[in-house]
């Protein structure tokens, strides 16, 4: 018989609880994303009451036209943030891309080639993230913040007064008309597929455990070989391709280009993110939480514009679920930590006291 001091710990030793057969049955079905699936279920009988017209033949293609840039630009970050990193820049670097394409179409460069040089940009844009947050060393917060400003700027600096219009018909067309004998804008086409890609990589391969490793714990993933500079590095890359072909589709969408296009949508990609499940703290989520948090906010938003209440009240919504997407999934870790903090606090209390009671001199009778 193995000794005791040998067996493998498992969850329910260690809590000294015991899991019945129908607790087993019943954990998938308390699951964050079955959370999320009956969250969505409300939002569709929510968005019906609210107007008869969500119900409406093709309305189903624009819930997902309004949405489907934000989406692509949250596969990336979702990435990022299980790593324990966030990148705010991303909305900024969709208004650089559309800019630089429109402004290199303006002035004489073929469609296609300005979206390849803009794509190129938003290799250097996460390129230039990744290298401050891997390689200097600054907080990935203090330094998208810092860009997301900086090629907002340099987006303005391109085109500071006009709208750049004139693309070809034929793409301008993927904005308006639906993927043909289908009710599924473009832009969700591609989210469809980079989510099925994410979510392999993420899930099933020897590169998405090492992401969840890292966000976990970063110095044990170092010591266990786990190239966490390079992971991150290259993740942040990503997010600058995905955030560029979001604004070439969203530049295409509206048939032309300002240099604050997307501002303001960093607060909708960071609440899909969050509300999919994706740990603020790192080291959990899914992509399957993802997609149902864009169907959510998606089926939210059409359902809240249906009834025409003014976008100021809709923010208040979003920050709502932000804040109720940061709160409730990691209940028990912030309870965690507040127990630890408190406990330490406690100890050094104690220990500070009996200091003091072996120092002071002994009174006299």
């Amino acid at each position: 018989m193995q000794p005791e001091s040998e067996r493998p710990v498992t969850p329910a030793a260690a809590t000294g609880r015991t899991v019945s057969p129908a607790g087993a049955l019943l954990r998938p079905l308390v699951r964050w994303e079955s959370a999320l699936v009956l969250l969505l279920i409300g939002t569709v009988i929510l968005s019906t009451q609210l107007s008869a017209n969500f119900t409406r033949s093709g309305n189903l293609f624009y819930i997902g036209l309004n949405v489907g840039e934000i989406a692509i630009m949250a596969l990336p970050l979702s990435l990022i943030v299980i790593t324990g990193e966030i990148d705010l820049s991303v909305a900024s670097t969709l208004g650089l891309s559309g800019t630089i394409m429109a402004w290199l179409f303006a002035h004489g460069l073929g469609v296609w080639p300005a979206m390849v040089v803009a794509l190129l940009f938003g290799v250097v844009t996460g390129a230039f993230n990744g290298m401050l947050v891997t390689r200097v060393g600054l907080p990935s917060l203090a330094v998208t913040i810092g860009t997301l400003t900086l090629y907002r700027g340099i987006a303005q600096i391109i085109e500071p007064n006009n709208t750049i219009g004139g693309f070809p018909t034929y793409l301008t067309n993927i904005g308006i008309i639906p993927i043909p004998h289908t009710q599924i804008p473009y832009s969700v086409a591609f989210f469809a597929f980079f989510a099925i890609v994410v979510g392999v990589v993420l899930h099933a391969t020897p590169l998405g455990r090492s992401i969840f490793a890292i966000g976990a714990n970063q110095e044990t993933a170092f010591y266990s070989g786990i190239r966490v500079k390079r992971i991150k590095f290259c993740l942040f890359v990503l997010s600058g391709v995905l955030c560029s072909l979001a604004g070439i589709l969203w530049t295409l969408r509206f048939g032309a280009a300002r240099y604050d296009d997307g501002t303001g949508l960093e607060l909708y990609v960071v609440t899909i993110v969050l509300l999919g499940g994706v740990s603020i703290f790192g080291g959990r989520g899914t992509i399957i939480g993802v997609v149902l948090a864009v169907a959510i906010l998606a089926t939210l938003e059409e359902g809240l514009t249906l009834a025409q209440m003014p976008s100021q009240n809709q923010n208040i919504v979003v920050g709502g679920l932000l804040i109720a997407s940061v709160i409730i999934p990691n209940i028990g870790e912030l309870y965690g930590r507040g127990r630890d903090r408190a406990r330490r606090f406690g100890a050094g209390a104690a220990g500070s006291a009996a200091a003091t009671a072996a120092e002071a001199p002994e009174l006299a009778p």
